[in-house]
């Protein structure tokens, strides 16, 4: 840390209880009051530097007097930096550094210790020094934020600004070109022999910096000098992305929730309400607003994890609903970034009816559907109400869909979810995002274990956000077996499955005709056709053995569609027969969900499903009569 010593005398202020008194071998004739502190002194050394002190002495001295009594209660940096100017006047060896330069620069501009009254004044001497301060990226840091103590003379004499514009000018520049000192103050040595002092690195050997290095030193800043510190960088065309890193040091050191696990299975969410005072919790909300107006509003340059985190947090201590709003639309313009841990929001309302809050998500998912639809770069295209992918498999409304049938996995356990409530958020999400719809079924599949009280009607509307053509064969082989689902959804499936192997099949056919005639065409051409022909011999006959097969499972179909039309609503034991006879064994899968409170991580289902269908009986997911 820059230093400066002024003066020549040994010190000559000694303190006694609460009165500084000077050992000058004179009686003292002016006291001066500051606060709880008395300084005994004598007028000639005041007189010769202070205009000030000249004007009040000279008012208030009179001939019956012995001492006139001054009181400045309102000198900047009271008492402690007075006693510095007074040893000023009387020549006594002070200390200047960047840690009392703005104060004592302060109370010399209110002093009135200009050239008028003496060379090498103290305004002169720490508007000098001050110049020297500002050239280190360390002392700077100091010297804004000695400027609190005083912050409406230092706002006067622009000291605020020229050490903000001073930081601005370090932070914004390359590190590899100027080298600019890092955390840990002056004198600091690295373990590669490289000293720095005052700023100056004294080896030329390069020291790589990351473009962090500066978070930490300005986030020691109160928030409304912070704040001019984050406009004035970013006004200077500083990167976004540096710009909210810098926001996301300063909230996590701040902000004391943003840390805390608040989810329901932590078990702290409720205690950690409880511990915020009144107080904190308000100084909490008040940063809380002001940081969320700061962050950069371009799209990706603060982490949706964070974002959301910062929703939170904003819930927890009641921030305005403007600030809950800004939050909710950042998340929505990256909800493809976010997790499924991130989305787990508690209710914090006051009428809590579900444990996590699915009205939040509900918006924030609107919203991303409103950018996305409004997005040009999107990697689909409508065409005859079908939906083409493009080349890139993940796209962000693939990857959200994925993300919303989880957390629909996991609230589906919760028993107060009303039904229009799980209705409304998983129809958001248009089909074509779902390339299966594995993930829509298994949450549907828990919700109905949850509620286990809904009408068949109600049972019927809510499968019908699954599409059963788009099952792979897996899901398919569960539904046929779910005992929880309409009867009318089970036939769908297996009508499905049916279609589905037929169409391998005719497609096998396809392929094996292919191969016959190639082979026969080969055998023309060539002097031996042996192997040609005893390969199409047996090719014909595995293609009698799968006619046969597929003509076996045709009759076994349309029996069983017989049945179900003379049963009608039956009992779970008579369609269990039914199964039976169709070949499907009662089988444990990794659809069965043994707790309805802990849903199965989405990431076991299978990434891809079977050839779909794209012709037959029957298009739709209309049940089968």
């Amino acid at each position: 840390m820059a230093c400066m010593k002024l003066g020549s005398k040994s010190d000559v202020f000694h303190l006694d209880g609460h009165t500084w008194l000077c050992s000058t071998g004179l009686q003292s004739d002016v006291i001066i009051e500051i606060g709880e502190m008395s300084f005994h002194l004598h007028k000639f050394p005041l007189l010769s530097r202070s205009k000030v002190l000249e004007n009040l002495i000279g008012e208030h001295s009179s001939e019956d007097e012995k001492r006139c009594v001054l009181q400045l209660h309102d000198v900047p940096g009271g008492a402690k930096t007075f006693l510095l100017a007074a040893k000023f006047c009387y020549g006594v060896k002070m200390e200047l550094t960047a840690l009392n330069v703005v104060s004592l620069r302060c109370a010399a501009e209110y002093l009135g210790m200009s050239e008028d009254f003496g060379e090498e004044n103290l305004i002169t001497q720490t508007e000098n020094f001050l110049n020297e301060v500002l050239g280190s990226w360390t002392d700077s840091v100091k010297a804004l934020e000695t400027c609190e103590e005083v912050l409406l003379h230092a706002e006067e004499l622009h000291v605020v600004s020229r050490c903000i514009n001073s930081l601005t000018m370090k932070a914004c520049a390359d590190p590899s070109l100027f080298s600019w000192p890092m955390q840990g103050g002056s004198d600091m040595k690295n373990p590669d022999g490289t000293l720095f002092w005052n700023g100056i690195r004294t080896s030329a050997k390069p020291h790589p910096m990351g473009e962090d290095w500066w978070y930490e030193d300005v986030s020691f800043l109160r928030l409304p000098l912070y704040k001019r510190l984050i406009l004035e960088v970013g006004s200077n065309g500083m990167n976004p992305g540096r710009v909210a890193g810098a926001l996301m040091y300063y909230a996590k050191k701040h902000l004391p929730l943003l840390g805390r696990q608040s989810s329901i299975e932590s078990g702290n969410y409720a205690a950690s309400r409880s511990t915020i005072s009144a107080t904190s919790e308000a100084d909490q909300r008040s940063l809380l607003e002001e940081l969320v107006e700061l962050l950069p509003d371009q799209k990706g340059v603060t982490s949706s994890n964070f974002l959301l985190r910062l929703l939170r947090t904003a819930m927890i201590v009641h921030a305005s609903p403007s600030c809950r709003e800004n939050l909710e639309k950042r998340v929505g313009t990256q909800l493809d970034q976010a997790s499924l841990q991130d989305l787990l929001i508690p209710n914090s309302g006051y009428s809590v009816e579900t444990l996590y809050d699915i009205d939040c998500v509900q918006r924030i998912l609107d919203h991303f559907m409103l950018v996305d639809r409004d997005d040009p770069t999107s990697n689909y295209i409508e065409h005859e109400g079908q939906m083409t992918e493009s080349l890139h498999s993940l796209t962000p409304i693939t990857m959200v869909a994925n993300l919303i049938d989880s957390y629909l996995a996991e609230v589906a356990s919760d028993v107060n979810l009303k039904l229009a409530k799980f209705q409304s958020l998983a129809s958001v999400v248009p089909e074509y995002a779902r390339p299966i719809d594995d993930g829509i079924y298994r949450a549907i599949d828990i919700y109905l274990k949850a509620h286990p009280w809904l009408t068949d009607s109600e049972r019927e509307q809510l499968c019908r956000l699954m599409n059963c053509q788009k099952f792979s064969l897996e899901a398919s082989t569960h539904a046929a077996q779910n005992e929880r689902l309409p009867l009318r959804v089970i036939v769908q499936v297996l009508f499905f499955e049916q279609l589905r192997l037929r169409t391998s099949v005719s497609s096998w056919f396809f392929v094996s005709e292919n191969l016959d005639n190639s082979q026969n065409l080969s055998g023309n051409l060539a002097r031996n056709d042996l192997h040609p022909q005893a390969g199409g011999i047996h090719g014909r006959i595995m293609v009698d053995d799968m006619k046969e097969r597929v003509s076996e499972l045709e009759k076994e179909y349309f029996s069983m569609k017989q049945e179900i039309e003379k049963l009608g609503k039956t009992k779970v034991s008579s369609w269990n027969i039914l199964l039976r006879k169709f070949g499907f064994s009662r089988s444990k899968s990794k659809y069965e969900d043994p707790k309805a409170s802990k849903p199965m991580d989405t990431k076991e289902l299978p990434t891809s499903s079977a050839p779909l269908i794209n012709g037959g009986e029957n298009q739709n997911n209309e049940p089968v009569d």
